[in-house]
């Protein structure tokens, strides 16, 4: 599951692939690395659904609250009675990126780290967007050292099962 991606186009070029946005976001620096709880672009619908904003949200859905843990990045299981009520056209967003990563199986024997892998698609890495679903979410975001007090406004990708090419026993490591 993708914890790791890339947004290294600029605004204008985010805002020609999603016409007519009004861009909320500031400058917007090349992102090499976003983790789970960075804050991104996201692309959503306002007003009649013809009008388009790109604002900037927290990567990461709140969780079940009978499994709790750390916010969900990547929803799967979209039949879920918890990620329901957000399929609506309202919350759907799309999440511009221009390459995502995954980390192979097994740790590399020289570094005892996992090698990252990164995909995109082709190899000039062009523009593209993740389908998801956002939210405002209320409580604290950050680390537990750094708390950051809410409302935020936060997303989460909606996958599927890998393919043959992104699948973890199928990867390779990248050198």
């Amino acid at each position: 599951m993708c914890n790791l991606y890339s947004i290294t186009t600029n605004q204008e070029a985010i805002s020609w692939l999603f016409r007519k946005v009004n861009r909320y976001v500031g400058n917007l620096a090349p992102m090499p690395g976003v983790f789970p709880d960075y804050p991104a672009p996201v692309i959503r619908n306002v007003g009649d659904g013809d009008n388009r904003e790109m604002v900037l949200m927290r990567w990461g859905m709140p969780p079940p609250p009978k499994f709790g843990g750390p916010p969900v990045t990547n929803i799967r299981n979209a039949s879920s009675p918890h990620w329901r009520g957000w399929l609506k056209p309202e919350n759907r967003c799309l999440v511009p990126f221009n390459s995502f990563a995954e980390y192979v199986p097994e740790p590399n024997p020289e570094t005892k780290k996992k090698d990252v892998v990164w995909f995109a698609l082709t190899d000039d890495r062009p523009l593209t967007a993740f389908a998801g679903i956002w939210t405002e979410f209320k409580g604290d975001r950050g680390t537990k050292s750094k708390p950051v007090p809410g409302p935020h406004l936060v997303d989460g990708f909606l996958t599927t099962a890998p393919n043959a090419v992104s699948s973890p026993s199928t990867r390779r490591r990248c050198r």
